[in-house]
């Protein structure tokens, strides 16, 4: 195997894969301290007021809470750069409370891409794209039908 950058970068993000299968918090939140930068910066949609890798530590919290068997299969990895582009699958069974949808035993899948950036060996920046929607409609969320006429919400 390679020693590049990229191939370390692959590497580190591997580790925090394996950590998150685990379904361990604790070990979750220990790789997280090991290999994400303390001020991460984290584009994707995160149901916490957090910030930094304390965001990506209550994100982690959420979902195994919701999803205690959630498994994330990395289908494809393109490293460039700094950059590591991951796309993957996430299966659970919906079996705690998940915005605002108490539990159904329904089992989820859904597809999520993450552009990972690193910095001095470090996850420094996430920018992901999650399928949220594909995932609330199997919970069973009532239809979305987008933003009122007149264009997109604005914040």
């Amino acid at each position: 195997m390679s020693d590049s950058p990229a191939d370390r970068d692959k590497a580190t993000f591997a580790r925090f894969h394996d950590a998150v299968n685990s379904g361990d918090l604790e070990l979750i939140a220990k790789t997280i301290d090991e290999v994400v930068a303390p001020d991460l910066v984290f584009h994707a949609p995160v149901p916490t007021g957090a910030t930094g890798a304390e965001a990506l530590k209550q994100v982690w919290a959420v979902l195994l809470r919701a999803f205690p068997d959630l498994r994330v299969v990395v289908e494809e990895t393109i490293a460039e750069g700094d950059k590591v582009v991951f796309r993957n699958r996430v299966t659970g069974t919906h079996l705690g409370e998940y915005r605002g949808l108490a539990p159904t035993g329904r089992t989820v899948g859904y597809d999520e891409i993450f552009v990972v950036r690193f910095a001095d060996g470090r996850i420094a920046e996430i920018r992901g794209v999650v399928d949220v929607l594909a995932q609330l409609r199997r919970l069973g969320a009532p239809p979305f039908d987008g933003p009122p006429a007149g264009g997109p919400e604005r914040g």
